[in-house]
């Protein structure tokens, strides 16, 4: 949800790689740095990549103490792909670049090496993969988690996918994307009726459906 990452970014505040602490920006650098750990690495040589989904999404709701709410908001940020987004200002006509909350870009670079990319069957056969659709999925699990009245979740994510086609140069209208929000908000109703469950049982129904669909 790139339109919650700027509006969460206009009133942020960077603090030291190495705080660790129960906060936001404590939770970031922890995942960011623990995804380029060696007992990460070793981890994801013998897991598929929704095993790995899973154990960030553990580590983070450990972080937080089982705060389901700051593990949604905090991963949504740090599976981010990008570092900073460059936007178009419709009426000036002007360019920016947006930076992101982020660690060092060796640091950054690491990370996004070693992010999950094959989330569906159908996932890209290339190096970056569906790496963008974790940020969705976590997103919209928040959203969902702490604003479900009127389903406003569901409406934040289509409204954002068409924010993203004309604000955003490298955004646009991508179906899997708001099929990637759904999942997140189921994801956000499995964990009200069971704290055990994963993010994976939520991908797998994609996976479900395109069987019955397509045989």
């Amino acid at each position: 949800m790139l339109l919650l990452i700027i509006m969460i970014l206009i009133s942020s505040k960077s603090v030291a790689q190495k705080d660790y602490d129960k906060s936001f920006y404590g939770g970031l650098f922890f995942l960011t740095n623990y995804m380029t750990s060696e007992e990460y690495k070793q981890f994801s040589q013998i897991h598929n990549d929704l095993e790995i989904v899973d154990h960030i999404y553990e580590k983070a709701l450990d972080f937080f103490e089982g705060d389901y709410s700051e593990t949604f908001f905090c991963l949504t940020f740090a599976l981010i792909p990008y570092n900073k987004i460059p936007m178009r200002l419709p009426i000036l006509r002007i360019q920016v670049t947006v930076p992101l909350p982020s660690p060092p870009q060796n640091i950054f670079d690491e990370k996004l090496k070693n992010t999950p990319k094959r989330l569906f069957n159908d996932s890209p056969h290339n190096n970056f993969g569906d790496k963008d659709k974790l940020a969705h999925f976590f997103a919209n699990a928040f959203l969902h988690y702490d604003i479900s009245f009127f389903n406003l979740s569901e409406f934040l994510g289509i409204f954002v996918e068409y924010f993203e086609q004309g604000f955003f140069i490298q955004g646009g209208f991508d179906r899997r994307d708001l099929i990637t929000n759904h999942l997140g908000e189921i994801f956000a109703e499995m964990v009200k009726k069971d704290k055990n469950a994963k993010p994976s049982e939520a991908f797998k129904i994609y996976q479900l459906l395109i069987l019955r669909i397509y045989p």
